[in-house]
């Protein structure tokens, strides 16, 4: 059995496992925050595809793992580098800890980051696919505004909860884990 191989008995895994891991991405992010938070979304833009496509009839280990790779590496390379950069300067456009200001931070990320970030992962998944910049642009404008609505029945309710409740350290982990049905949502539309 794995966890014997290991050292540590199921028990211990289960007991252990979370707590390390846990220590881990706390010390990642007192030491390369952008490299954990690129990691982190490399692999929920991985995850996310996978189920996109499981909910899209493909059997789970029968897959297009090259369609999974792109995802991932968007994830990786550009989510999550500029979502921390996103939340580091909503933090300084709205630098109070208010209640009314949840609701612009919300506003915010709905409007101007949502549009700016669904644009590139269309772009750049378009890139990878070796695409033309024509049919690209044409992905981009079919896809646009469906899928900036379809954020606004997921996301405002999960935004109320990252500004307002969660520590603004812990943020970008909160909104990864939400960002598994976005991700297979995003890429079930492609």
């Amino acid at each position: 059995m794995l966890s014997n191989l290991l050292g540590w008995t199921f028990y211990e895994v289960l007991r252990y496992a979370p707590e390390h891991n846990w220590i881990a991405y706390e010390q990642a992010l007192k030491t390369n925050p952008v490299l954990a938070k690129m990691a982190i979304s490399g692999i929920v833009y991985s995850i996310g595809d996978w189920i996109a496509q499981c909910y899209e009839g493909k059997p789970h280990f029968g897959f297009n793992r090259t369609r999974m790779f792109r995802s991932g590496l968007v994830g990786f390379t550009l989510h999550g580098s500029l979502s921390n950069y996103c939340y580091q300067f909503c933090e300084a456009l709205f630098p109070f800890e208010d209640w009314w200001l949840v609701p612009a931070e919300v506003a915010f990320d709905q409007t101007v980051w949502a549009a700016v970030w669904n644009s590139i992962y269309f772009t750049v998944l378009g890139f990878l696919r070796l695409e033309s910049p024509a049919n690209i642009f044409s992905e981009l404008t079919a896809t646009f505004w469906p899928t900036l609505t379809a954020g606004w029945k997921l996301w405002p309710f999960a935004h109320l909860i990252t500004y307002g409740v969660i520590l603004v350290e812990q943020r970008f982990l909160w909104v990864d884990h939400v960002e598994l049905i976005w991700v297979a949502i995003l890429s079930s539309s492609k």
